[in-house]
């Protein structure tokens, strides 16, 4: 009989299934969200927004249930991943997932929305006061650890209100919304101080520069939710500081371009999302044609990166180089 020690062995891939595969479902959920937005203009889309949602759901039940199953048979590696100064970032991912889907379903099934919103909400906070104390306990973090990945536990905070003022429960998710907006901007202070003044962040985790756009466009949504749907100073400005982050994200792209395929891929797909959903947001609130060139452009360069990452990922799969120690 084989012991937990000989389950738990580096070169058991099970125990190298890392809770950054629940980024390959936010990225659909993203992809998913932003076609069923882009079919309110061009109809033709619905059809396809309800084969993605399908996709995105079955999805994340199996890497669920691999997940837990990984929980129940390497311990360790779960309790390495919480303990790891990158990786315990991406905990809240399924809350996120949660919060997406929630919008998703507004327009399908109020009550599923609900459900899903309400599950998210509170596995957000929970995910939300145990990082930020991880943080707090800084006896093993380093300035150089530190990346735009480190806005993932805050900004499902942000997404909170965008499906619960749907809800009714407007004070929760202003509430929600002032956490993910403070600490965004303590953050990006700080992401900023580290890559000016620091080493460069790691070819691995480079794609998560990607993420540097995402808070300020998911805040641009839920602040003209919270607001009533209007468009104000603060929504023009939260708007318009995630499309130059966008275009100095973009001037990066000749060296993203060269660096190995890693799972960390996946952290192009959803700020690539949020960033397409803002701005079909803005072309409904101001109808500029620059803002609906953007928004077109966005929605399709985030079907060419979903389309890219299903093929690497698919091929870095069946050459066994997926779940493998890092």
């Amino acid at each position: 009989m084989s012991s937990p020690e000989n389950h738990e062995h580096p070169g058991n891939r099970l125990c190298n299934f890392h809770i950054t595969f629940f980024a390959i479902v936010l990225g659909l959920a993203g992809f998913t969200l932003s076609v069923q937005k882009a079919g309110g203009v061009m109809h033709a889309l619905h059809p396809v927004s309800t084969v993605l949602l399908y996709v995105t759901v079955a999805l994340f039940a199996l890497v669920g249930v691999i997940y837990l199953y990984k929980g129940a048979t390497c311990p360790g590696s779960i309790k390495k991943e919480l303990n790891h100064p990158v990786k315990v970032n991406f905990f809240p991912l399924v809350a996120k997932i949660l919060l997406v889907l929630s919008v998703v379903l507004l327009e399908r099934n109020m009550t599923a929305s609900f459900y899903s919103w309400a599950v998210g909400t509170a596995l957000q906070f929970i995910a939300s006061i145990y990082v930020i104390s991880e943080w707090i306990q800084h006896e093993r973090f380093k300035i150089e650890q530190m990346t735009p990945g480190w806005f993932i536990p805050i900004v499902g905070s942000i997404i909170v209100p965008i499906a619960g003022v749907k809800h009714g429960y407007t004070e929760l998710s202003w509430f929600f919304f002032s956490v993910g907006l403070i600490f965004w901007m303590v953050l990006l202070v700080i992401v900023l101080y580290r890559m000016f003044f620091h080493a460069p962040i790691a070819e691995r985790l480079m794609p998560t520069l990607f993420i540097l756009f995402a808070p300020p466009a998911i805040g641009f949504i839920a602040y003209v939710r919270l607001t009533g749907g209007g468009l104000d100073s603060f929504g023009r400005i939260l708007y318009y500081f995630s499309l130059f982050m966008f275009f100095l994200v973009l001037y990066q792209l000749p060296r993203l371009l060269k660096i190995n395929f890693y799972l960390s891929w996946w952290a192009y797909s959803f700020p690539m999302a949020a960033k397409a959903l803002a701005s079909f947001l803005m072309l409904s609130l101001v109808h500029d044609p620059f803002i609906g060139f953007m928004a077109w452009f966005e929605l399709a360069f985030l079907t060419v990166i979903i389309a890219v990452l299903a093929v690497k990922t698919c091929l870095a799969m069946s050459r066994g180089e997926i779940c493998v120690e890092d």
